[in-house]
């Protein structure tokens, strides 16, 4: 009998990406650790890319989707949805975004679509600044405005989209500057490049930039943008897909390290509010969201089961404070990390804040990236029974460690262990 990889290869396209050399099939999993096919137990480091954010099996969530899917599974947003709107409503007040209206959908990538949709609508034009190194997701319009080749398979675009810098702290041309100074220039290059085009519809950032290798800027630069996009009336897209709910630590979203200018105009969020249930959605004020002059519905956005799960999951995390436990067990992780990485050349930086870590790897003495070494570390990690991911620009050489938010000091300290001894295979 073939074996699942074999099987996998004849029926899914082949860019439908795998990790690891003999790839392994997850089966079940129990807080913040999985179990394969072959009933090999790992401390799970990602989260299935940070969206089982608070732990596998929670037994809240799955008892909420076991209810819902009892009582009924589907309807549409065509009728009332009792879970659906009780979560806009929590979301609303959270979101920090004054008469806020919170539509649903199954992903990151529709939420980015829809908020782009807004913007370009409320704002009649298609010119969109992103920053560099970025990625919003892999529909025609958010590939479009990707600014990371290894994740953009095509140039075509609905959309004129014009490249910001600040994204990066530590690399291109303003990496050698302070924080002030950074700041400083990426605002002139704004405001330089804003003198160059007609009107544009909105400026969308990560305030933590996930598949880019959770590069980051310094606090409060997308204030200092928002500061010049008011000026010139452009809207302000936030993209906490990866960074919501408290990952960072220090804020329930990544925006309010941004914050000092005020609150998105759009936010957007996906991944991790469900608990690994299909769960995206965008939040705006009243007067952006209701923009729309034609027929839209969603059929599956707002589902009733991953309305449940994401009512069950929120409250779990708020009445845990995991945002909290991001902090703490977070700041412990990464000087864990960083003494583990200390003595090893291929290591160029580990950065990050909470429970969102990335090591980036180059080879040794220089800032050309060593994706070899990545997917060395990632396999090494495996096999001592750790899994992490990979991502970053420059040929995709960051480990990403983003573990659930329940992660205890005692598994931070095992997997900080395990990576250490995964980077001695370098």
């Amino acid at each position: 009998m073939s074996s699942l990889f074999d099987r996998h290869k004849a029926v899914i396209p082949d860019w439908v990406a795998l990790y690891y050399k003999d790839p392994i099939e997850i089966t079940h999993g129990e807080g913040r650790h999985v179990w394969d096919a072959e009933g090999r137990r790992y401390l799970d480091f990602f989260g299935g890319i940070l969206t089982t954010m608070t732990a596998h099996a929670l037994p809240e969530v799955t008892k909420a989707v076991a209810d819902q899917a009892g009582r009924i599974i589907h309807s549409s947003t065509l009728y009332l949805n009792r879970p659906m709107v009780e979560l806009a409503e929590r979301i609303a007040g959270l979101s920090g975004i004054p008469d806020a209206r919170v539509f649903f959908t199954t992903s990151g990538t529709e939420a980015n679509d829809t908020a782009l949709l807004l913007a370009t609508a409320y704002r009649r034009s298609n010119q969109i600044l992103a920053m560099r190194n970025s990625y919003h997701g892999r529909s025609f319009s958010t590939v479009g405005i990707t600014g990371n080749r290894a994740w953009s398979p095509t140039g075509l675009s609905p959309l004129q989209t014009l490249y910001v810098h600040g994204g990066v702290r530590t690399r291109g041309p303003f990496a050698q500057y302070t924080d002030e100074r950074f700041t400083e220039a990426c605002v002139a290059d704004l405001e330089d490049l804003l003198g160059h085009t007609r009107e544009v519809a909105a400026l969308i950032a990560e305030p933590v930039q996930g598949v880019g290798g959770f590069t980051s800027p310094p606090d409060g630069l997308y204030a200092a943008f928002r500061r010049v996009l008011d000026r010139h009336g452009i809207l302000w897209i936030s993209d906490e897909v990866q960074t919501g709910w408290g990952r960072t630590g220090d804020n329930f979203w990544g925006w309010q390290a941004h914050g000092q200018a005020g609150p998105p105009d759009i936010l957007t969020f996906a991944k991790g509010i469900g608990n690994g249930m299909s769960v995206g959605g965008v939040v705006a004020r009243a007067e952006i969201m209701n923009t729309i002059d034609a027929n839209s519905i969603s059929t599956f956005g707002g589902s009733p089961v991953t309305m449940a799960a994401g009512l069950a999951n929120l409250s779990y995390l708020l009445e845990h404070d995991l945002q909290g436990n991001a902090r703490r067990v977070g700041g412990l992780l990464i000087e864990r990390i960083r003494a583990a990485c200390a003595g090893v050349p291929a290591v160029r930086e580990v950065r990050g804040r909470g429970l969102m870590i990335g090591i980036e790897l180059t080879e040794p003495g220089t800032d050309r990236a060593n994706p070899d070494a990545a997917a060395t570390v990632l396999e090494a990690a495996r096999d001592n029974g750790l899994l992490i991911g990979k991502g970053g620009g420059h040929n995709t050489s960051t480990l990403r460690v983003a573990p659930p938010l329940s992660l205890t000091v005692a598994e931070a300290e095992e997997g900080a262990a395990l990576l250490e001894a995964a980077l001695r295979a370098l």
